[in-house]
This record gives structure tokens, sequence and C-alpha cells, in this order.
């Protein structure tokens, strides 16, 4: 017997395959990575007490920063919640 089709479920019951999953796992890390080092250099670059405009710009990025972390971990839950275990 084959398989159900999953093109007629709704998004949150779909399953991502495990490689693909494996694939974005990957990412997901690669991406944590290279977001920790913008982190580390934020902290460093807010002990220098910048002037402004350079405090502000410093602001726009940690804010940033912040958002694109959040989306990471969505994206994490997101792809441990739709993996065949």
């Amino acid at each position: 017997m084959s398989e159900p089709s999953t093109k007629n479920q709704p998004v949150a019951q779909q399953q991502i395959p495990e490689a693909l999953a494996l694939e974005i796992r990957r990412l997901a890390h690669d991406l944590s990575n290279a977001l920790e080092i913008i982190v580390q250099t934020s902290y460093l670059l807010n002990m220098a007490e910048l002037k402004e405009p350079a405090s502000d710009w410093l602001r726009m990025m940690d804010t940033g920063v912040t958002k694109a972390l959040d989306l990471n971990m969505q994206l994490r839950e997101y792809i441990k919640q739709h993996t065949p275990r």
C-alpha cells in the first residue's frame, strides 16, 4: 500500500523528509555560529562606549540580530516538530 499524500494535509501535520531535515538543521546550525560571531562582536563594541551615530547603528544591529536568533530558533523548532522520529 502506498503512503498517503501530504498535498491535502495542513502544513502543521506535514512531515519533512529526514534527508531534507538534516540539511536544514545543518544550515540552521551554521547560521547560529555566524550569528554568535555577530553577538560577541556587538558585545565588545558595546564595551567601547561608541558615540552617536555609531551607538545608534549598534542598537539597530542588536535588534536585527535578536530577530535573526529568534527566527533561527523558530526554524529549529519547526524542523523538530515536523521530522519523523
